[in-house]
């Protein structure tokens, strides 16, 4: 059965100096969600942007917004993120004390929630709070930067994640972040991915709606040919 990726452009590669044109863009393609990369300077060695641009965003973009995390204590800035105009919050596993408490805290907000994991951390920290997820994002690079070379054990580690959630019947989508494109897209699906977030490869191309149409054709060939 051949499933089409979630096609989710990162903001952070995208031109900041007429975001009005390229959220026009996002608009016109076939991306499905906007990815916002919020960096703080602690958790991760970048700051991006806060909760003043997703609310900048959020009435030029009328796909969902898809906000990721990369900060400590979240759990302080959720709501914040929500009133911006936050559909998907996604935490960090390794920044999180409480990770239970700061999952039901999104749910909350009526929201959907997620939990991303680096690269060095095992998917096994999930095995007590996968039931209550909508998202699991696994990043294919170390956080802070864009534009980094696709870490390739990443395919192993999604096959890992897709039968831990087979196994508890979870309807978690499985979204992955840095180093994406058309390059390498088709593995990752077949590995078992449901959502690309891509960043450089769509908003540093010259034709940025084409790019999001070639990865949003690409079906889900059979699992684990990677």
């Amino acid at each position: 059965m051949k499933k089409n990726p979630i096609v989710a452009p990162s903001l952070l590669a995208a031109d900041f100096t007429d975001l009005k044109s390229e959220m026009d863009m996002i608009n016109r393609s076939e991306a499905d969600w906007l990815h916002l990369d919020i960096m703080d300077g602690r958790f991760v060695p970048n700051i991006s942007f806060g909760m003043m641009m997703v609310e900048a965003v959020s009435p030029l973009c009328n796909k969902v917004l898809d906000v990721h995390l990369m900060i400590e204590e979240p759990e302080k800035y959720v709501a914040d993120f929500q009133k911006a105009g936050a559909e998907y919050i996604t935490v960090h596993a390794e920044a999180c004390k409480h990770l239970h408490r700061n999952i039901q805290q999104i749910h909350q907000l009526g929201i959907k929630a997620g939990v991303a994991l680096n690269p060095h951390t095992p998917i096994q920290v999930l095995e007590h709070v996968v039931d209550d997820l909508d998202l699991v994002l696994i990043m294919s690079v170390n956080p802070g930067f864009g534009g980094q070379k696709f870490i390739f054990e990443t395919l192993y580690k999604i096959r890992q994640l897709k039968e831990m959630l087979e196994s508890r019947n979870s309807k978690a989508l499985i979204e992955v972040d840095g180093g994406v494109g058309l390059q390498n897209a088709e593995k990752i699906m077949a590995a078992g991915a449901d959502v690309l977030v891509a960043g450089s490869a769509v908003f540093k191309a010259s034709d940025p709606e084409s790019v999001i149409q070639s990865l949003k054709a690409i079906g889900n060939i059979p699992r684990y040919e990677v």
